[in-house]
This record gives C-alpha cells, structure tokens and sequence, in this order.
C-alpha cells in the first residue's frame, strides 16, 4: 500500500510534477547546454553541477508520479466534534504536565518542527475519531505507553504553503 493521500494533497503534487516538467526542466537543461559550451567537461565545475541539478530534478519526478501511482485517496470529513484529518487539537500531556497543539496531517506532510502530526504516528492514529474531553492511551511500543487528554480541536483548515516532503 502507497501514502494515503487527501485530494488536496494530490493536487498539490500533480501541481509540483507540472511544474517540474514545464518550467525546472527547460532551465535544468538550458544550464547543461550553457555549461557545456565553456569547453572541457572533464574540468567544467558547472557542467558538473548543473547535470546533478537536471538528475535530481527528474528523480523527483519519478518520485512523486510514482507515489500519486500507488497512493490512496482518502476522506477528510470527520464528525463537527471529532478529531479529524487536517483538524488542530490541543492536548493536555499529564506526565509532562504540559498543553501542545497539534496539527493532525497525512504522513507526506508530517513535520513535528511545525507542530504537524502524521495520521500514521502513534500520536495521530490515536487522536483521530476522539471527541473533546476524553483521554486517549498512545501505545509508542510494547513497552511503552502514555494517555493525553484532548482538550480542544481547531476545524479551521491550514492555510500554509507547506510544501510535500520526502525526496
């Protein structure tokens, strides 16, 4: 099984590849030929560079056709009062006697810098579906395991450029 994707996350890929494809490959390719014509290539720093800038522009490519190749699709409705995908929720950690917001996100746009919980981490699979109120055990392993309580949930979507991670 692939990512689980929302269509909005779909959109934004299918965005990148375009424009990888139209605008990035034109000039990744007007670089080489530019640093070509300087002359030796086995001592030319530019031509060297500017073809590593043109591989790793169509390994992202590839990248991302293959993950929209094998992703899901998945649904973001989620109940007013639940938590659901793209929702913010404060939690309220006992154990560290500590309040932390969260946004709940799929797992290519996962980032704990920015305060964005994957829906395939302990944390998210456990907050999903849970209502205001209600404390909820996140299983890390076997071994370990700690409860939060949900304190509030934010429905208002993220408005952010983040962009897709991986490659």
């Amino acid at each position: 099984m692939g990512e689980r994707l929302t269509p909005e996350d779909v959109k934004k890929i299918e965005a990148e590849i375009e424009h990888r494809k139209l605008v990035v490959r034109k000039e990744a390719l007007e670089d080489v030929k530019v640093a070509r014509a300087q002359g030796d290539l086995s001592e030319n720093f530019e031509y060297k560079a500017a073809k590593q800038f043109k591989n790793r522009n169509e390994s992202r490519i590839r990248y991302l056709e293959n993950m929209l190749k094998h992703a899901t699709v998945i649904d973001v409705a989620s109940a007013e009062d639940e938590v659901g995908l793209n929702n913010g929720v404060t939690v309220y950690v006992p154990e560290d006697d500590e309040e932390v917001t969260y946004r709940i996100v799929t797992s290519v746009r996962g980032s704990s810098l920015k305060g964005y919980i994957s829906i395939e981490s302990p944390l998210g699979q456990a907050l999903l579906g849970h209502k205001v109120g209600e404390t909820v055990s996140v299983k890390v392993n076997d071994a370990y395991s700690y409860d939060v309580e949900i304190r509030a949930i934010d429905k208002t979507p993220d408005e952010s450029e983040d962009e897709i991670r991986g490659y």
